[in-house]
């Protein structure tokens, strides 16, 4: 490869990672979290904990629902909670002005939000868009795509030194060698799954944005109507005029799971039912579902919603090509499609991703300071300012979060609280790197996260302490398991905070890494 193509690559591949690395930071964390989307809501509401609103049945929120809300028969969907999960189960109901969700206590007033959004949520928010609602999901797809840029500028960056650099890590005095060494294991060793994420990624956020650009530009206005027929389960269906009673939801359930392990399926965890034409002769059901062991692993049964006879399946072998194809996509990029082991491997995975993209960001640094001058170019401090305030200011704000709901103790809705707690520390970490010394503001924030994190797994032990000494059950395990990897990832924070520490003392004095006592003491032994 040529000297200047090769140096183009290397400019992809740092612009694209340094504009796309922030967001990619807080997804990756942010993700990492979400792979274990269940078992934070189940933190959040133990079943030892449960309000009264968890007993409530889906059949009678669905029937109760109908019969308070006639205009909303025609569209709406009862999520179901995991077994054994304390959440309640609520309607989802996409009104002309706005997608509304309901459970069985706001069933006279529709509130027009969430009666409380989950922690579990909260973090999927942060890592899908951001928590900005609308565009930062197609913000993300941009991202995604410019995080493509960077993997294949980088792949070909270090193509021809690939076998010799692969499993190179070698630790001294040269910390930016062994930042590089780091930053290219990891990449490359990885490199698979990141291909995954950001095919994947984009995807699923710049997907509405395709659908409508090749509806306008190769179709002529055809797409909309005929997409809608291709991608569903269930058939479309007028509705009849003709009242008639629907089976009971648990029935329809019951037949969906039957209809999917017919098919090949190894399991079938229902979570959503959509009900069309709700109480009519032509009522339809549409019952989604996970299944473990297939590619495919989100599936649908459609079912006549007054004889419960089976209309259609796309589940495992029975899937069409348009729903494996995009289910393989939800599954690939959630890890969804494996037990335990595979979770934990894409958790590994995401705290992995984030270090690829703070490292990026350090070795930026490092290629532009001055090796033989203590007072550094202002770009260098200020982007070294900017990685610890979003980077580890992220960090900070959703240990924050699960402290504010750990310390509410289950009482009350938690959503603003948790979105204050999170906003607010993150806004506290930038602020506080923008006026401090680097180096002081990088220790005393990992610090900072080291702190929030225990405490938050330990108020949880504490607030759960009856539940320890009880028979446990495998959601005893849950629940424990979520405050061990707290303490395991505020046991990491602290062990950053004394590298960051050590660093600033001893590392190389001409550095934004390094106080300015280290520069004159290194200085003044020189000069000696």
């Amino acid at each position: 490869m040529k000297s200047s193509t090769l140096r183009t690559f290397q400019t992809v591949h740092t612009w694209t990672g340094v504009a796309a690395g922030f967001f990619l930071f807080i997804a990756f964390y942010a993700g990492a979290l979400t792979v274990f989307h269940d078992a934070i809501a189940t933190w959040q509401h133990p079943p030892w904990r449960a309000a009264a609103a968890a007993d409530t049945d889906p059949g009678d929120l669905a029937r109760n629902f109908a019969a308070a809300h006639p205009t909303a028969r025609r569209d709406f969907g009862v999520v179901l909670p995991p077994p054994g999960s304390a959440q309640a189960p609520y309607v989802y109901w996409p009104s002309a002005d706005g997608a509304r969700f309901v459970t069985a206590n706001d069933l006279q007033t529709l509130h027009a939000d969430l009666p409380s959004e989950s922690l579990a949520d909260f973090v999927y928010e942060l890592h899908d868009s951001l928590g900005l609602p609308v565009v930062g999901l197609y913000l993300m797809g941009v991202v995604s795509v410019l995080y493509g840029l960077a993997l294949v500028s980088g792949v070909l960056i270090h193509l021809p030194s690939l076998v010799r650099d692969l499993f190179a890590l070698r630790p001294g005095r040269n910390l930016k060698r062994l930042w590089q060494d780091a930053h290219n294991v990891i990449g490359l060793l990885s490199l698979p799954f990141h291909i995954i994420f950001a095919v994947t990624g984009a995807v699923l956020c710049l997907f509405t944005v395709v659908l409508l650009a090749l509806n306008t530009m190769a179709f002529d206005g055809r797409l909309s109507s005929q997409f809608a027929n291709v991608v569903n389960t269930a058939p479309q269906r007028a509705a009849a005029g003709v009242a008639a009673p629907m089976q009971p939801l648990s029935a329809l359930v019951a037949r969906a799971r039957e209809a999917a392990l017919t098919n090949g399926a190894s399991s079938f965890r229902p979570d959503y039912v959509h009900y069309m034409h709700y109480g009519d002769r032509h009522a339809v059901v549409e019952v989604r579902g996970l299944s473990q062991h297939t590619v495919g692993t989100y599936g649908t049964v459609a079912l006549d919603g007054v004889s419960g006879r089976v209309l259609n399946v796309h589940v495992a072998d029975a899937h069409n090509i348009n729903g494996l194809v995009y289910s393989a996509i939800f599954a690939l990029h959630f890890g969804s499609y494996g037990g335990m082991t595979v979770k934990v491997l894409y958790f590994l995975l995401g705290l992995g991703g984030a270090f690829l993209f703070y490292s990026g960001n350090l070795l930026w640094i490092e290629s532009r300071r001055k090796r033989r001058h203590a007072d550094q170019p202002a770009r260098t401090r200020w982007m070294a300012r900017a990685t610890v305030g979003v980077c580890i200011g992220s960090c900070l704000g959703i240990s924050a979060a699960f402290l504010a709901v750990a310390l509410a103790d289950g009482r009350g809705d938690t959503t603003a609280l948790q979105q204050i707690a999170a906003y607010g520390a993150f806004a506290l970490a930038c602020l506080w790197a923008a006026l401090r010394e680097v180096p002081r503001a990088t220790c005393e924030l990992l610090w900072a996260t080291a702190l929030v994190t225990a405490l938050a797994a330990v108020t949880d032990l504490l607030r759960n302490a009856h539940a320890w000494t009880q028979p446990w059950t495998p959601l005893h395990g849950v629940v424990f398991g979520v405050d061990l990897t707290g303490l395991l990832l505020a046991a990491g924070f602290a062990w950053l905070a004394r590298a960051s520490g050590r660093r600033a003392l001893r590392g190389d004095a001409n550095s934004v890494w390094a106080l300015p006592a280290a520069a004159n003491d290194q200085g003044n032994g020189s000069r000696s």
